[in-house]
């Protein structure tokens, strides 16, 4: 990127983001994790053409599947894998998204920090919807929105079984959480992830390439991968400040990464996103414009398919509420 490319890349991000009510980050600050960034990109893009680049299975793509329902043929859009392998020029993180996960990061770490204890829980409210096209009478698709508004508790220590609440009707889930995992993180869990960005983003590319590497049949690639899982967890999971910061911060080592001006979440949220676009679809995580507290996630089309036209929200999931709680079926 030029210096005129730089310096234009700063100013969009100004006029996005109004003066936060945080400390803004010092200008050496800024460089010095830009350069730490760009140095990691090319560390890691030196590691990749040394062995066959793994192929991965993304938690938000596309996937067509069916059921019957009522005599009619319902495709579910929601979990599923992308189609084509992420190509390895992609630039680093733009400057704009850079800044907006440094503000998001400052912001984390200027939590106050909460006490927990075994036995407690973790509690997150979300609201949102999935996607699903279903067969009409006369055979014509029609693109349907499906609930996926929850409630959830999960045992801060992995001990207990947790309680998940959706339409009213609460359900034990299978099993315990145990010592938890990326998929399902618990509070100790995330707590016990490394806070250097660097080495965090490392542990999360692994992960994704023992479970979703060659031979899955996956194709989403570990840049993308990583981008999902960070989100998952920013969004499901309750953790430390500085857990989250960490979070934020190794996101902006990920090409590709780039900020969205305007971007509504699944409450009506108006805010100020970075987003990452893989195979047709831009997955979104949508920031308070002033505070740079995440509002949620929603995944976009980035191009007209068979699901709808470019810039078709097929899913959306808003962070209303999350906490530490005493037991579970209460609430922060």
């Amino acid at each position: 990127m030029s210096l005129e490319q730089e310096q234009s890349a700063r100013e969009q991000a100004i006029r996005v983001l109004p003066p936060p009510p945080y400390p803004e980050p010092a200008p050496g600050r800024m460089e010095g994790r830009r350069a730490h960034f760009l140095n990691e990109t090319d560390r890691q893009a030196r590691s990749r053409s040394l062995r066959p680049t793994p192929r991965l299975r993304g938690r938000l793509g596309l996937v067509l599947g069916t059921v019957a329902a009522a005599g009619a043929t319902v495709v579910v859009l929601g979990v599923g894998f992308g189609s084509t392998e992420a190509p390895r020029d992609i630039p680093p993180a733009s400057a704009a998204s850079v800044r907006l996960l440094e503000k998001a990061a400052l912001a984390a770490a200027t939590t106050p920090r909460t006490k927990v204890r075994a036995g407690q829980y973790s509690y997150v409210r979300t609201v949102g919807h999935t996607s699903v096209l279903s067969e009409t009478g006369s055979g014509e698709m029609e693109l349907l929105r499906e609930d996926e508004s929850m409630e959830q508790w999960t045992s801060v220590d992995g001990s207990e079984r947790s309680l998940q609440r959706k339409d009213g009707k609460d359900d034990l889930l299978p099993g315990t959480p145990g010592q938890g995992n990326l998929n399902s993180p618990t509070y100790d869990f995330l707590a016990a992830l490394p806070t250097d960005p660097g080495t965090l983003l490392k542990r999360i590319r692994d992960d994704a390439e023992r479970n979703h590497g060659a031979g899955s049949g996956s194709t989403t690639g570990p840049d993308q991968e990583a981008f999902v899982t960070i989100g998952d967890l920013l969004r499901n999971g309750v953790t430390s400040s500085e857990t989250s910061a960490a979070l934020y911060r190794a996101a902006a080592l990920i090409p590709g990464v780039d900020a969205v001006p305007d971007a509504v979440d699944a409450a009506g949220r108006h805010g100020v996103a970075v987003a990452r676009t893989h195979d047709g679809e831009r997955t979104e995580w949508i920031f308070d414009k002033s505070t740079a507290r995440l509002l949620g996630e929603r995944t976009v089309l980035a191009e007209d398919n068979a699901w709808g036209k470019a810039g078709t929200v097929v899913t959306s999931v808003a962070l209303v509420s999350s906490g530490i709680v005493d037991k579970a079926g209460q609430t922060p």
